[in-house]
């Protein structure tokens, strides 16, 4: 039983650090190509730098969301996901015996 306890802890730490790395890269790439398309932009035309600017931040926001999100299920599966499982194990232990 202690066994498959630290299965489950493993599983769901590794599922946490799989989805925060996977889920830090997207946005990480994505908000930095914006960026450096934005000052090219802005390189080229000046007059056009509040429009540029407001999109950008407004594109960067937006794929934000994703890196909130894999934020939100790593905290799940480091705090809820383990005691939910937990307990199921117990109780399929228990109505076994």
């Amino acid at each position: 039983m202690e066994l498959a306890i630290g299965i489950i802890l493993g599983c769901c730490a590794l599922g946490a650090g799989i989805c925060m790395g996977i889920g830090a890269i997207g946005p990480g790439i994505g908000e930095g190509n914006a960026v450096s398309k934005a000052c090219e932009a802005i390189g080229r035309q000046p007059e056009s730098k509040s429009a540029v600017t407001s999109t950008m931040i407004m594109g960067c926001a937006i794929s934000e969301t994703t890196g909130i999100y894999a934020l939100v299920i790593s905290i799940l599966l480091i705090f809820v996901a383990p005691i939910t499982m937990v307990n199921t194990l117990k109780s399929a232990v228990a109505s076994l015996l």
